[in-house]
């Protein structure tokens, strides 16, 4: 069963930067509802 990720909630740890800032982004851009979490002192 495949299914699309448009409209659904997904959490990224790590999101600040490299492969979890490209994943943010990624699903973003599909339609996915995205939550971040980061490290204080890299996303300020």
């Amino acid at each position: 069963m495949s299914q699309g990720i448009e409209n659904k909630i997904v959490v990224i740890t790590g999101a600040s930067s490299g492969l979890g800032e490209a994943a943010a982004r990624h699903l973003a851009e599909r339609g996915a509802w995205v939550v971040l979490g980061r490290g204080e002192t890299l996303a300020e």
